[in-house]
């Protein structure tokens, strides 16, 4: 269930954007008109996108295109790449981790596993997957397009894994895991990247199964008659099956978190707001001498589990980062390695047990090369954002970029007219760069910012 962080906005120190299921500001935690330019791709994609006039076709579907079509091809050679699925890559062990503790910790009547796992879902959804199947709202931030990768206005690349949560539900499943790649336009940094990776569980209780284990409690109940909201529950919760949910929640993230970190570890949880659970909470961990934020969690909506087919069942939720753990527990300081097919990066991860501890030695570090770009901004103040920018220069330099920086801000005194002056460092991860060829793309940026974004530059 969530959003990337739907909207927590990462950590910046450590994280990559990781949407997770349940943020709010990112919503549950890091566009353009659609381009043929194009990208330096890192591999080939299962099957060939193609963005034309009229339709974009990928994952051998096509959909037509509309005044809300933002995707370009170069997000789009990353649909279908799932790294998650590559056997021995970073983000790989680290999904095979959570999946073997949920397997060993939580066995069904049967002696199978209770958590099934779904992790080769098509990241293309609609938007009422993507956000009206969660409950945000309409006017909701997380839902601009200048967030997101739209097909058409009725299409997306998910934003989150949660856009899959209702169909599963529904399906009949009252215990899940699910992973996948999401996709959100973002600043470009070490720790940002338009497509990361989350996984997510789901948990539904019967009034049977979550009582049972406590005296008396056939005579307790789920629901409630005229309740209120408080910040405790929902208006239809009992209390006492909230507290004895939320107990189960948390017991259940700690021995995950701890199986992951190893021992001995600190754990605080804070109160937070996602549209799709009530109570939420965020959990952070202290790791190396700070407070981490690992994910977010709560307990689901009733609206949301009574849509879905399961309203005679409470139900919890949590979802976290793939990268943000990975760049953590395996000291990865630069997000673009993910989706490097380098050997000295991908074998350090070749290991005989997915618990192996792995400590990433660094490759080479190339020399960053830094050009500035001025322009004055276009003076109707709506058709210009920073992240229009950012996918531009994206959409171009790739992977070669490694920030984008924004340096410095400049009001004419007479005119009124805004410039934005931006820091483009360029680095390759794997060679060394010379200024020719980087002053070709920076070039090519200049233009395209004049001839797209409506932006004159100050060259």
């Amino acid at each position: 269930m969530i959003l990337r962080q739907l909207l927590l906005p990462p950590l910046q120190s450590l994280t990559p954007p990781l949407l997770h299921p349940l943020c709010a500001t990112a919503l549950w935690a890091n566009g353009g008109a659609a381009s043929r330019r194009h990208l330096s791709a890192d591999g080939p994609a299962p099957q060939q996108p193609v963005i034309g006039q009229e339709s974009v076709e990928v994952l051998g579907h096509s959909y037509p295109r509309d005044d809300f079509t933002n995707v370009t091809s170069g997000i789009l050679a990353k649909v279908g790449r799932n790294l998650h699925n590559q056997s021995h890559h970073p983000l790989w062990l680290i999904k095979e981790r959570i999946k073997a503790h949920f397997y060993s910790a939580y066995i069904g009547r049967w002696g199978n596993p209770l958590f099934s796992v779904h992790d080769n879902l098509s990241p293309v959804v609609t938007v009422e997957q993507n956000f009206d199947s969660l409950l945000i709202p309409p006017d909701h931030p997380s839902r601009k397009r200048g967030d997101n990768y739209y097909l058409n206005r009725s299409t997306m690349l998910r934003a989150h894994t949660s856009a899959h949560q209702k169909e599963l539900v529904r399906s009949g499943l009252d215990a899940f895991l699910l992973a996948g790649d999401v996709y959100r336009r973002d600043e470009i940094d070490a720790s940002h990247y338009p497509v990361f990776h989350q996984m997510e569980g789901v948990r539904l209780f019967s009034n049977h199964e979550l009582f049972s284990k406590v005296q008396d409690g056939e005579d307790l109940s789920l629901f409630e008659v005229g309740g209120r909201r408080s910040p405790q529950k929902q208006e239809t919760h009992t209390l006492e099956a909230v507290k004895l949910l939320e107990f189960d929640l948390k017991r259940t993230l700690t021995r995950l978190v701890s199986q992951l970190f190893g021992g001995d570890l600190e754990v605080r949880w804070v109160d937070c707001y996602f549209p799709f659970t009530h109570p939420s909470f965020e959990m952070e961990v202290r790791f190396q001498g700070d407070w981490l934020e690992v994910l977010g969690c709560g307990v689901m909506e009733q609206e949301l589990l009574n849509s879905a087919g399961a309203g005679n069942k409470l139900g919890w939720a949590f979802g976290l980062g793939l990268e943000r753990l990975a760049m953590v527990l395996y000291s990865i300081p630069d997000i673009r390695l993910f989706w490097s097919q380098d050997e000295r990066f991908l074998k350090q991860f070749r290991v005989t047990d997915v618990q192996q501890p792995v400590c990433f030695q660094p490759l080479s570090k190339y020399p960053p090369l830094l050009n500035d770009i001025s322009f004055w901004l276009p003076e109707s103040r709506e058709s210009f954002t920073e992240n229009d920018f950012y996918e531009l220069v994206r959409s171009i330099g790739g992977d070669l970029v490694e920030k984008v920086s924004l340096v410095d801000e400049f009001t004419h005194p007479k005119t009124g007219r805004r410039s934005q002056c931006y820091r483009i460092t360029y680095r390759h991860m794997e060679r060394t760069l010379t200024q020719q060829e980087v002053r070709l793309i920076h070039e090519q940026i200049e233009r395209s910012a004049e001839t797209e974004l409506g932006v004159q530059g100050r060259y």
